[in-house]
Formats: structure tokens, C-alpha cells, sequence
């Protein structure tokens, strides 16, 4: 399982429900959270598929939602 992790503008529950659907429409995410505790507000991804194409699609999903996201390298 790969552990991908995103770098987000997120602030609240608020925008955590805002990209819900978008997330839980991605076939190929096994599990997905956020940690708003944190500098950072990151988003967390599980998959065993095609990384890169699993991460273009949650910063799809995350930037039509209206936020800014960056993809945490490491």
C-alpha cells in the first residue's frame, strides 16, 4: 500500500466536507483523512495503484474544490 500526502489550504470540517464526494469517488483510494492539527492541513491517501495517476486526481478534485494543494515529497 502507498501512502501519498498533500500539503492543502484546507481550514475546517467545513472544507473537509467540500471535497468528500470528490475524494470518496476515486476508485483507486483505499482510505483517505485529514489532519487539520497540523501546520501543513494534510491530506493523506492510501492506494495500491497507479500512484501519479491517483495523485493528479486528488489535486483534480481538491483544486476544482477551491483549494490550493501540494503534493509532499519523502
Amino acid at each position: 500500500m502507498k501512502r501519498l500526502r498533500f500539503k492543502s489550504s484546507l481550514k475546517c470540517n467545513g472544507c473537509v466536507n467540500a471535497i468528500k464526494p470528490g475524494l470518496e469517488a476515486i476508485k483507486d483510494i483505499k482510505l483517505w483523512r485529514v489532519f487539520l492539527d497540523v501546520e501543513d492541513k494534510v491530506i493523506e491517501v492510501e492506494t495500491d495503484k497507479d500512484e501519479e495517476a491517483v495523485a493528479n486526481s486528488v489535486q483534480q478534485v481538491v483544486t476544482n474544490a477551491g483549494y490550493i494543494i501540494e503534493r509532499l515529497r519523502g
